[in-house]
C-alpha cells in the first residue's frame, strides 16, 4: 500500500486529508509540527510526503531542505496557504515537487499525488536501483542507506552497481576485475577483496542486515541476509 506522511498543524485540514486519503486507499501517517515530521521523514520510509509550510518548532522550509540533505527522491508536495508567486518559488528552491494552495478541491489534490508517484516510479525505474534501505542512483551518483547518505569513490561506486546489477549471483574476483575495472586487469593482485571490504565498511557496518557475502573458493555474492 502507498505510504504517505503528512505534516500539517491545522488539524481540522490533517482529518480532510487523512480521511479523503484513506477512503482512496493510501496509508497515513500524520504529524502536527515540523521537527517530528522530519524525524519521521528521515526514519520511515514513504511513498509521498505532504508538507505544511507554517508550523511549530520548524517551517515546511526547513523540513524540506533538510530532508532533501538525506534523500533526493522522495516526493515532496508543499501544501499552504502561501500562495504569492515568491513563495512557491521559496517551496520549489527548498525542494518541493509540487506545491498546492489552500483552500485546494480534494480532487486536485488526488491528482497530483498520482502524478507524484508516476513521475518516481518513472524515475526509479530508469536511475534509481534499491534493494531494502539501500539505494543508488545512477545518475547522479549517490547511495543512501536507510536514508543516510553513503559517500563512495568512483571506483567503489562502480563496484556496488555492478553488485546491485547482478544481485543475488555468484561473481568471482575475475568476472568483477573485469567488469569493473578492465580486461587487462592484474588478477594477481587482491585488489578486488581490498575494494571489496572498503565498499562493506561503508554499506555494512554497523547493519544487522548485511549485503555483500563472501562465497569460499567462489567469489562474492550480492544479497539480503
Amino acid at each position: 500500500m502507498t505510504k504517505i506522511l503528512l505534516i500539517e498543524d491545522d488539524m481540522g485540514v490533517a482529518a480532510f486529508i487523512k480521511k479523503g486519503l484513506t477512503e482512496n486507499n493510501y496509508e497515513i501517517e500524520y504529524v502536527k509540527n515540523g521537527e517530528e515530521g522530519l524525524r519521521l521523514a528521515l526514519d520511515k520510509n514513504y511513498n509521498v510526503i505532504i508538507l505544511d509550510v507554517i508550523m511549530p518548532k520548524m517551517n515546511g522550509y526547513e523540513v524540506c531542505k533538510n530532508i532533501r540533505k538525506h534523500n533526493t527522491t522522495i516526493p515532496i508536495l508543499m501544501l499552504t496557504a502561501l500562495g504569492a508567486t515568491p513563495d512557491k518559488i521559496l517551496g520549489l528552491d527548498s525542494g518541493a515537487d509540487d506545491y498546492l494552495v489552500k483552500p485546494f478541491d480534494f480532487s486536485e489534490l488526488l491528482a497530483r499525488i498520482r502524478a507524484l508517484l508516476r513521475r518516481n516510479d518513472s524515475r526509479n525505474a530508469q536511475q534509481i536501483l534499491k534493494l531494502n534501505d539501500l539505494e543508488l542512483s545512477i545518475n547522479s551518483k549517490r547511495v543512501y542507506r536507510n536514508s543516510i547518505e553513503i559517500k563512495l569513490t568512483a571506483k567503489e561506486f562502480a563496484l556496488l552497481l555492478y553488485f546491485m546489477k547482478n544481485k543475488d549471483k555468484i561473481l568471482s574476483r575475475n568476472e568483477l576485475s573485469v567488469s569493473v575495472w578492465d580486461i587487462n586487469f592484474d588478477t594477481g593482485t587482491n585488489v578486488v577483496d581490498v575494494y571489496v571490504n572498503y565498499l562493506r565498511n561503508k554499506i555494512d557496518k554497523g547493519y544487522e542486515n548485511k549485503f555483500i557475502h563472501t562465497v569460499v573458493g567462489m567469489g562474492y555474492i550480492f544479497k539480503e541476509n
